[in-house]
């Protein structure tokens, strides 16, 4: 029993001592690691540029550009580096200047110093010293967006006035012979049912394939649908009849016919009966036809889905 006591306690602490040793070693490589990075190193590595506020009217035809940089820094700021792809940033507002043939980046060593590394960083070389973008001119032109979407109300609602896109138009940036192409834009398919509230509907565009050169300036719109609470109405209009033979009296029944229609709760009072117009055109009756047909040529726009109640006006020649 003292045996198998005394085993354990010499086992417990052999091990305590293991651990000592490791954490001790664990610490000394963490003071080395610090020591090492605390220290200023030089080296050469790519940076990657990034191209901003390019005109529109322009396309860049070096797509990938980099600038190796010679860089005298601190290990902790080397570690950033080499474990991202480093970039530097050049504003085609203020950056460059533009010849016949390409952009012109040609900044000193203290410029990019200064304005895209902060006061721990020494740029020791800059290669190359100048970069020249060459370019091409882009088109630039807005085309109309198409609405592809189908809205189902629901019973007793409706929109009284036409639908709305925002925006109704997208600017189309690229090469001419893509560009010229492209006459709309067109929303992608979308089925609404039971609409009974206003609708501000966001709707992703669809683009041309094989257009990857092409920019657009969106691509995604809404859609703005006026929803409101509908009803019917009806109003008794008077009967006109053109186009009668000469030197003949047309008598015909009846004089007035019921007319329906549709009307938001808001602009019932509006409809009147003069609004209306019925016809019947006496040039368009086929032979040994002794009926007139009505016709609503006149409607108001607040009104939906008019109709005329009778399609048959019966009529009598006299001399």
């Amino acid at each position: 029993m003292l045996n198998s006591l005394k085993s354990k306690l010499l086992s417990s602490i052999k091990n305590k001592r293991i651990n000592v040793f490791l954490l001790f070693l664990l610490f000394a490589f963490i003071i080395l690691i610090i020591s090492k990075l605390s220290k200023t190193y030089t080296d050469t590595i790519p940076f990657k540029v990034e191209k901003v506020n390019v005109p529109q009217e322009y396309v860049i035809l070096d797509d990938s550009v980099s600038m190796n940089i010679t860089l005298k820094t601190h290990g902790f700021r080397w570690l950033k580096y080499y474990f991202t792809k480093p970039k530097v940033t050049v504003d085609f507002s203020s950056d460059v200047h533009k010849n016949d043939h390409a952009f012109v980046y040609n900044k000193t060593k203290a410029y990019l110093n200064n304005t895209q590394f902060d006061n721990e960083v020494e740029i020791l070389n800059l290669s190359p010293e100048k970069i020249a973008f060459r370019y091409g001119v882009n088109l630039v032109k807005k085309v109309p967006v198409k609405i592809k979407a189908e809205v189902n109300y629901a019973l007793g609602f409706n929109s009284s006035e036409a639908f709305r896109v925002e925006p109704d138009s997208v600017k189309v940036i690229g090469p001419d012979v893509l560009v010229s192409k492209i006459k709309f834009l067109e929303t992608e398919a979308k089925q609404l049912n039971e609409v009974r509230a206003n609708l501000n509907e966001p709707l992703k565009l669809k683009f041309p394939e094989n257009t990857s050169e092409v920019q657009y300036t969106v691509h995604q719109v809404t859609l703005k649908v006026k929803v409101e609470k509908f009803t019917e109405g009806t109003l008794k209009i008077p009967v006109k009849v053109i186009n009668t033979p000469k030197n003949s009296v047309v008598n015909y029944f009846p004089k007035e016919v019921s007319v329906s229609y549709v009307v938001s709760l808001n602009n019932f009072e509006r409809i009147t009966k003069q609004d209306f117009e019925v016809v019947c055109d006496f040039e368009k009756i086929h032979d040994n036809q002794n009926f007139l047909t009505p016709e609503l040529i006149r409607v108001p726009a607040l009104a939906k889905h008019s109709r005329i109640s009778q399609q048959r006006i019966e009529f009598i020649i006299t001399k």
